[in-house]
């Protein structure tokens, strides 16, 4: 068996009036992510790390922020396109750790609702899917609530 290991990273400014897209799950807040797409950070840097885990490039080589074609799109959409990739070569999901970093609002009664959409997308069982979030503790553009971050990593193995 071989394996690999993948990590994404993505960030996104905040503004306010703006839909909270995580995990493909709409979050109530006074904050939005400005994005080409719906700005799902959480999914985009999970693609980032499944496409890393194969040497695929990135998001942005595979879905430009450029093109009309994906503006607003569902980063769902963009998450079944690169697991697609990653099936047609052979290629299946161990599991998916990701940390969501914002200050508010918080996170954790939403956790449930986001595996379990992430485990649907990804046609995966819950507990192959891990979502954890924490704060900057009030330092930097975090803290200052003007972004959020993620981070991403996954198995591969076949």
């Amino acid at each position: 068996m071989d394996i690999r290991i993948g990590n994404g990273f993505d960030i996104h400014k905040l503004a306010p009036g703006l839909p909270l897209t995580l995990c493909g799950v709409t979050i109530p807040s006074e904050k939005g992510c400005v994005a080409h797409s719906d700005g799902d950070v959480a999914i985009h840097a999970l693609c980032d790390a499944l496409l890393g885990a194969l040497a695929l490039g990135d998001i942005g080589k595979h879905f430009p922020d450029t093109s009309d074609e994906y503006k607003g799109i569902d980063s769902r959409i963009l998450l079944k396109r690169v697991c697609e990739m990653v099936t047609k070569r052979g290629w299946r999901i161990g599991n998916v750790d990701i940390t969501l970093i914002l200050q508010k609002p918080k996170l954790a009664p939403h956790i449930p609702e986001m595996r379990k959409m992430l485990a649907s997308v990804l046609e995966l069982d819950m507990e192959r899917v891990s979502i954890k979030a924490t704060t900057s503790e009030k330092i930097g553009f975090i803290g200052r609530e003007e972004g959020i971050a993620t981070f991403a990593s996954i198995l591969l193995f076949n």
